[in-house]
């Protein structure tokens, strides 16, 4: 009982909604990542992720397409569940898509309970203010925990002008900090702020009672959160400023692949290191019953 209540006790905690808060007061900076698959959950965990996220930045770094717009929320689920496997520790989080919470308070609920029930999200994050206010006071009523997300919102880029800062006015500063209260005021537990000006997140960060993460909003804020492909430095080609590289695994990986293909076609590659073997007498036996008038064709089928 002892031996079970020390192994116990060497676990980490969980990353619970109320260690999240308690970060916020204590100053400690909440680190937070996409990731889409179980592999990456997991060796965000070893790093000591406090957030695992799964994005609808899946659908240009993971399935492909041009923009976070298009991915459904069965492609969002199928990438959820791979996510979640591989997350025990960290808080677990999953973004609603397009076109599931803009429709109604109740649709959005529909689909934030689908995200907890098939998926095991701990809380879902909506992009937004305006309505979305709405949407996160419904969903946080229904008992799943929201998080929040202002300033550039890939979503709705379009009528933002494109992929740029916001907040860079007053009045456009002004309007970033009331939907932040407002958020705050439906219950969400966090805020993303994208692409905002240093000064404006600090300010808007110093008047919450929640934590904020920043992504391209400066270091006051109560933590930060990256893309996995970017940060890794998978993706190539123009990044947004925001982003700062870590590592390079596009370039590892393009090495490790040319590599292979060299050894694969030298005939290096496998070697007896990756080879398994047959004994003699098995091999002799084998080629036995398999010698000419020995096997007839109908036992090949």
């Amino acid at each position: 009982m002892t031996l079970e209540r020390g192994r116990e006790a060497s676990k980490p905690k969980p990353v619970s909604l109320s260690e999240l808060g308690d970060m916020k007061r204590r100053g400690q900076k909440i680190a937070m990542v996409t990731a889409y698959d179980a592999p990456s959950a997991r060796l965000a965990e070893e790093a000591g992720l406090d957030i695992v996220f799964v994005g609808d930045s899946a659908a240009n770094n993971v399935l492909g397409y041009e923009g976070t717009t298009a991915i459904s929320i069965e492609e969002m689920l199928i990438l959820a569940r791979a996510a979640r496997r591989g997350t025990h520790r960290a808080f677990f989080m999953i973004d609603m898509p397009l076109g599931t919470f803009q429709i109604s308070d109740e649709d959005a609920v529909r689909n934030a309970v689908r995200f907890v029930k098939e998926a095991g999200a701990d809380a879902v994050k909506l992009e937004g203010g305006g309505t979305s206010v709405s949407r996160a006071r419904a969903i946080v009523a229904a008992g799943i925990p929201v998080m929040g997300h202002i300033g550039l919102t890939p979503q709705s880029a379009t009528m933002l002008g494109g992929y740029r800062a916001q907040g860079r006015t007053a009045v456009k500063a002004r309007q970033l900090f009331a939907d932040a209260l407002a958020l705050q005021s439906a219950g969400c537990f966090a805020i993303v702020l994208e692409a905002v000006p240093a000064r404006v997140a600090a300010r808007i960060t110093e008047a919450l009672a929640i934590a904020t993460i920043g992504i391209g909003a400066g270091v006051e804020c109560d933590g930060q959160v990256l893309v996995w492909h970017d940060l890794l430095g998978i993706n190539q080609g123009r990044l947004p400023r925001f982003v700062k590289q870590f590592a390079a695994v596009a370039d590892e990986t393009r090495r490790g692949l040319r590599a292979y293909v060299e050894e694969v076609r030298a005939g290096t590659f496998p070697t007896e290191a990756q080879t398994y073997a047959i004994n003699d007498e098995e091999y002799a036996l084998f080629e036995s019953e398999i010698a000419p008038g020995v096997l007839a064709v109908d036992d090949w089928i």
